[in-house]
């Protein structure tokens, strides 16, 4: 028997008239190419692909994701996801669907005193969301920073508590011409101080110093992000968490503000 007479259960009709809102697969790890700003990057992803399933249909076609990541070398870009999208809704013969790829994305950072150069990396989920022929391209960046406790300076004789921060952006892209890295940017300069993947001790010493000038509570840079943000062109709403993950206690301190897309 070969494919074409064998059955074609998902296919079939399912009685129970229950839509399913998104049925796909995820936890898939590919190679794929970023494109920002003219810029080629080779990452991994890990995909997260699904489509709304209706209400008279047993299951979708698991197979068709798959064989959509393998047809030809997989090159992202912010312009190219509600094409991506569209194509993966239009194969899985569905109305609605998401795509959403997490992958490590890499920054040249040079040191700031010894100009020492070397790579950071953010985590990036890049998203395409298509829902009664509206298409809406997601992005999601996860930016470590350094924060200095402003009480903890002003009442020690020397010396304050720090900690590594992520800062988690969340926002709808309305101009693809917007740069990930220019974004990374505005975010990551909201903290006590950035990270560096390579450092001499002039470095460290600047990078200490810089810190404890510039200390910042959770709820201080929260709204810093958020004030950078707000002008940021590019953006259409967006959902800002910063996470201290506490060196002198057992718990995280956390903030969050929301702006509405428009």
């Amino acid at each position: 028997m070969n494919s074409h007479e064998m059955p074609d259960v998902q296919s079939s009709h399912d009685a129970r008239d229950i839509a399913i809102d998104q049925v796909g697969i995820k936890a898939i790890r590919h190679p794929m190419t970023l494109v920002d700003s003219g810029q080629e990057q080779a990452t991994v992803a890990e995909c997260q692909l699904t489509v709304g399933l209706p209400a008279d249909r047993k299951g979708t076609h698991m197979s068709r994701f798959v064989a959509l990541l393998n047809e030809s070398p997989l090159r992202l870009s912010l312009s190219g996801m509600a094409d991506w999208t569209g194509a993966m809704v239009d194969r899985l013969e569905a109305n609605a669907g998401e795509a959403h790829f997490t992958f490590p994305y890499f920054v040249r950072k040079d040191a700031p005193v010894s100009g020492q150069p070397a790579v950071m990396d953010y985590d990036v989920t890049l998203s395409g969301h298509l829902e009664h022929g509206r298409a809406r391209t997601m992005l999601k960046l996860v930016i470590p920073v350094t924060s200095l406790c402003p009480c903890s300076k002003e009442i020690s004789a020397y010396g304050a508590h720090n900690q590594r921060s992520h800062i988690t952006v969340e926002t709808e892209i309305s101009d693809t011409a917007l740069a990930i890295h220019d974004l990374i940017a505005a975010v990551e300069a909201q903290g006590s101080c950035p990270l560096w993947g390579l450092l001499k001790r002039p470095d460290e010493k600047y990078i200490t110093e810089y810190a404890f000038d510039n200390p910042k509570f959770v709820e201080d840079m929260v709204r810093d992000v958020a004030s950078a943000l707000d002008d940021f062109e590019g953006i259409n709403g967006f959902e800002i968490s910063v996470e201290n993950f506490e060196s002198i206690h057992n718990h995280s301190a956390w903030a969050v503000i929301r702006r509405p897309a428009r």
